[in-house]
C-alpha cells in the first residue's frame, strides 16, 4: 500500500500541477512533505514496537495512514494536499520500520539474504504496479482516486496483520521514550530538509534561510551532546562505530540522494516535456519496477560468489550510470531503449540496496538491531527527501528564469547531476574489508 501509494502519486504529479495551477516543480512538496513525516517519526518505532506491541503499533499506523490517504483525496489546494500528506507520512513512519523490526528480529544471521530479499519484495512490486494502476486510474477517473484505492487495500492489510503476525508482548524494558532527544532530532531533520526543499526557488527570505539553517545545526549539535549521555537515545549515533553498518548507511545515503529525484522527475520528463498521457508514461517507467523484481533471485548467488564489497562497487556504477540515462531522452528515443535501459537500472538498483540493506547488520549485536533498524530508515528517508529537493533544485536552475517550458533538455543536466551524486557511494564501498559481510554470505 505505502510503496504503491508513492509510485502512483508520482505519476500523477502533472495532472495535480493542473489540478491546483501550481508550478509541476512545486509539486515535489507533496512527495517530501510525506518524507520528512517518515523521517522525524521514523525514531520513535521502535521504541513504541517495543512498549506497546509491534502490532498494535503496525495496526494504528495503517489506521493514521489510511486516514491521511482519505484526507489526501479531500484536498483542494496543494497547502491542503502536503498537510494531508503530513497524516499520511506518520502512520508510514510507524509501518515499515516496525516491520523491519519484526523480520530482521526473529530470523537467525545465517537466513538474513533471504529474509530480506522477501522484506524488500512490497518495495519492488509496488513501484511495478502503482505507475499503470494510476495511469489507468487518471485515464477512467480523477486524480483523488489514487488515494482512496488505499482504503480497500488497508482494510484486507489489517485483516492479515490480525490474523497472520504474533500478538507479541510489550517489553517492560523498553523504558522512557528519549523526549528531549526526539525534539532536537526533529527540529534538526526537518530544518534540513525544509532548508534543501526551498534553496534557489524563492520560496523563503535569505535571513529566514540563514536562521533555518542555524537552528537546525544547533539542534543537530544540541542532540550530539545528548547522544553521548544519554543510555538509550532515540538515535544511537554510536552504531556507526561498525564498519558494515556505517558504510551501509553512508554509501547509501548517497546513492538515495541521487535515485531519490527519479520519481519526481521522470513523470515530469515523460508528461510534460515529451507530453505523454500518464498511461502512456507508466508503460515506461514499469520497466524499473521489472529490473527490480528480477534481481532478487539473483541476489543471493551473486553474493556469496564475489562478496559484499565487489558486488556493492559493481552495483552502485551501474546504477549511476543508468540513474543519468534517461536524461538523454527524447522524442525520438525508440520507447523499447527506453524499457531496455529502466530495466537495466532498476536491476542495478535493486542488487545494490539489497547486498547495503542486508550487509548493515552484519556485525550488529542482536540486542541493538532494533536501534540500528531505526537509524537505517531515518538515514533512508533523509536521503529519499533530500534527493528529491536536489532534483527539483537543478531542474529550476536548468530551466531558466520566468518559469519556461519544461523540454527534454531541460532534463539533461538534472539527471546527470543524481547520477554523479549517486556514484559518490563508491568510495565508501571500497573502503570495505574484503572479506566484510562474509559471515553471513556465505562466501
Amino acid at each position: 500500500m505505502e510503496f504503491i501509494d508513492s509510485t502512483a502519486l508520482s505519476t500523477a504529479l502533472p495532472r495535480l500541477a493542473q489540478a491546483f495551477s501550481a508550478d509541476p516543480i512545486h509539486l515535489k512538496l507533496a512527495l517530501t512533505s510525506y518524507i520528512l513525516a517518515l523521517a522525524v517519526f521514523t525514531p520513535a518505532s521502535g521504541w513504541a514496537a517495543q512498549r506497546y506491541g509491534a502490532r498494535r503499533v503496525f495496526l494504528i499506523a495503517m489506521l493514521v495512514f489510511l486516514a491521511g490517504s482519505a484526507l489526501c483525496g479531500l484536498s483542494q489546494n496543494l497547502g491542503q494536499l502536503v498537510a494531508a500528506r503530513v497524516v499520511q507520512g506518520v502512520g508510514g513512519a510507524m509501518m515499515t520500520p516496525v516491520a523491519r523490526l519484526i523480520v530482521v528480529g526473529s530470523t537467525p544471521k545465517d537466513k538474513l539474504i533471504s529474509a530480506m530479499g522477501w522484506f524488500t519484495m512490497p518495495a519492488m512490486v509496488g513501484p511495478l504496479i502503482g505507475p499503470p494502476i494510476a495511469g489507468f486510474v487518471l485515464s477512467v477517473a480523477d486524480w483523488p482516486w489514487i488515494f482512496y484505492l488505499n482504503l480497500p487495500i488497508g482494510v484486507v492489510g489489517a485483516i492479515a496483520v490480525r490474523r497472520f503476525v504474533p500478538k507479541g508482548a510489550p517489553d517492560p524494558e523498553a523504558g522512557r521514550f528519549d523526549t528531549q532527544g526526539f525534539v532536537m532530532s526533529a527540529i534538526a531533520l526537518s530544518g534540513l530538509i525544509g532548508l534543501a526543499e526551498t534553496a534557489g526557488l524563492s520560496l523563503l527570505p535569505p535571513l529566514i534561510q540563514a536562521l533555518l539553517l542555524a537552528v537546525s545545526l544547533g539542534a543537530g549539535w544540541l542532540y550530539l551532546k545528548h547522544c553521548r549521555a544519554q543510555a538509550r537515545p532515540i538515535l544511537d549515533l554510536t552504531l556507526l562505530r561498525y564498519p558494515t553498518f556505517r558504510a551501509s548507511l553512508v554509501g547509501g545515503t548517497f546513492v538515495r540522494l541521487g535515485i531519490g529525484a527519479s520519481p519526481f522527475l521522470m513523470p515530469l520528463l515523460l508528461q510534460v516535456a515529451l507530453g505523454w498521457s500518464p498511461l502512456k508514461a507508466s508503460g515506461v517507467t514499469i520497466a524499473t519496477g521489472l529490473g527490480v523484481l528480477v534481481a532478487r533471485p539473483f541476489a543471493g548467488a551473486l553474493l556469496k560468489r564475489y562478496g559484499f564489497r565487489t558486488a556493492l562497487a559493481v552495483f552502485v556504477v551501474a546504477t549511476a550510470l543508468m540513474t543519468a540515462v534517461p536524461g538523454f531522452f527524447t522524442a525520438s528515443t525508440p520507447m523499447w531503449l527506453m524499457i531496455a535501459l529502466l530495466l537495466v537500472g532498476g536491476f542495478a538498483r535493486s542488487s545494490q540496496f539489497i547486498a547495503a540493506n542486508t550487509i548493515a547488520y552484519a556485525d550488529v549485536p542482536q540486542p541493538r538491531v532494533a536501534a540500528a533498524s531505526t537509524l537505517a530508515a531515518v538515514s533512508q528517508q533523509v536521503g529519499l527527501a533530500l534527493g528529491v529537493s536536489f532534483g527539483g533544485l537543478m531542474l529550476h536552475l536548468t530551466r531558466g528564469a520566468g518559469e519556461a517550458a519544461l523540454t527534454p533538455a531541460s532534463f539533461v543536466w538534472p539527471f546527470v547531476a543524481i547520477g554523479v551524486v549517486t556514484l559518490l557511494a563508491l568510495p565508501v564501498y571500497l573502503r570495505l574489508d574484503k572479506d566484510a559481510g562474509a559471515s553471513i554470505s556465505g562466501r
